[in-house]
């Protein structure tokens, strides 16, 4: 019988960067031009199978990007597996935002949550204000894994929750798993 697991998997990012159309894109392969911001937090699951067989439910909660929730956020990522840190290409200022919840997180979160850090709306690169380079360099230096993605055409959108899938069972067994197999792009 293949390995089953079940991650609690936060999104944390700056509103109006793409969470909900992340999540909405990864869960039912759909994409709404007109999303609502998401108020406080919304709520769900999809299971993805890794190349091994092992089987992986992701219990996403995508909290709301406005400061007026930033208090609540905390009670999203306590006890989460892995976190997704959105930003926003086209905005410079998303990344920094970005880099403020990545610190929080280092800080409060428990020290072996998985942390990827994502470019969304890679389907508007012509407007792009963060590069690549940038984007990799800090994640590489922090530690985390990086990947863009564009919730909109869903390119990337499956490879960032697979490889962090596959990544996170190994940091459940060993709190140095993060340290000893490093993180990489996805």
């Amino acid at each position: 019988m293949s390995k089953q697991f079940q991650f609690k998997l936060v999104l944390l990012g700056e509103s109006a960067v793409g969470k909900s159309s992340l999540v909405l894109r990864f869960v039912k392969d759909q994409f709404d031009d007109y999303r609502e911001s998401t108020i406080g937090a919304a709520f769900l699951t999809q299971t993805v199978t890794l190349d091994d067989g092992t089987s992986v439910k992701f219990e996403i909660w995508d909290t709301a990007g406005q400061e007026r929730y930033k208090s609540l956020a905390p009670m999203y990522y306590r006890n989460a597996n892995c976190a997704v840190v959105v930003y926003d290409i086209t905005q410079t200022a998303s990344l920094e935002k970005a880099r403020s919840w990545i610190r929080e997180l280092q800080r409060q979160a428990d020290p072996s949550i998985v942390i990827a850090l994502c470019g969304n709306k890679s389907d508007l690169a012509a407007r792009r204000q963060v590069t690549e380079e940038e984007a990799k360099k800090y994640a590489d230096e922090e530690g985390l894994m990086w990947g863009e993605t564009s919730a909109k055409t869903g390119e990337g959108v499956a490879d960032i929750f697979t490889a962090i899938g596959e990544f996170t069972p190994v940091t459940t067994t060993s709190s140095s798993a993060r340290a000893d197999r490093g993180c990489g792009d996805m």
